[in-house]
């Protein structure tokens, strides 16, 4: 585990980001563990050739690649239902290692493409940016048509739930892995803002154990039964 800095800009970039934050000392020696200094602002993406120069470098700086989601368990064969289960059961966490200024607006939140409900996989609102960010999660290696699913995605977004007030919609693919290459050419083909990045998982279960977890259906069932 990682507990001190190797130069002063990492130092002083820490020291901002705990005033900025009000991180406790577990917190900072969490962060610190997890190479947030290495992580910060490293996605793939292409802002800077669709979003306005002030935007486009604040949401640069606000993603990660990878995203480090330690926080959760999950069987080897994990579903990406799964996964997206599992971040919203722990969306505290989910949010603290999105950063300062997401806001969780929901799971599987749906927009409609013509005659076609969609759903997103995860849909949060940055209060510093003004803006609304769609997540999607993908549980394999990146491919070029998740890029287009996801511009469809922030498209219905800016038609349906964006108002004046608010700045352009913004997309991030979170994949298991992915070829920077073939990253890169897909957002330069894609006319809307994106951010592609990794994941972290190493709390993997043995899959022998998984008859003994609920399902993701089961879960559902059951909070199908809950009053709201």
């Amino acid at each position: 585990m990682k507990s001190c800095c190797i130069t002063v800009k990492e130092a002083i970039f820490y020291i901002r980001k705990t005033i900025e934050n009000g991180w406790s000392r577990a917190m900072l020696m969490n962060f610190m563990a997890t190479g947030l200094y290495q992580r910060q602002g490293k996605a793939l993406n292409n802002f800077d050739r669709l979003l306005p120069e002030v935007q486009s470098d604040l949401a640069k700086e606000l993603l990660k690649d990878p995203y480090n989601f330690d926080f959760i368990a999950l069987t080897e064969k994990y579903r990406e239902r799964e996964l997206e289960a599992a971040l919203s059961a722990n969306i505290t966490k989910m949010l603290l290692e999105l950063g300062k200024g997401f806001a969780f607006v929901g799971r599987q939140v749906p927009v409609m493409a013509g005659g076609k409900e969609l759903f997103m996989d995860m849909l949060f609102y940055h209060l510093k940016l003004r803006c609304y960010v769609v997540v999607e999660l993908k549980a394999c290696e990146f491919d070029g048509a998740f890029t287009g699913q996801l511009g469809v995605y922030v498209s219905a977004v800016n038609h349906q739930m964006r108002t004046e007030f608010d700045n352009p919609t913004l997309g991030l693919l979170i994949c298991k892995t992915k070829d920077n290459v073939m990253a890169q050419y897909s957002l330069e083909s894609s006319s809307q803002p994106i951010g592609i990045s990794e994941y972290e998982l190493s709390q993997l279960l043995p899959e022998n154990i998984k008859s003994e977890l609920p399902s993701i259906e089961e879960i559902e069932e059951k909070l199908k039964d809950i009053p709201e």
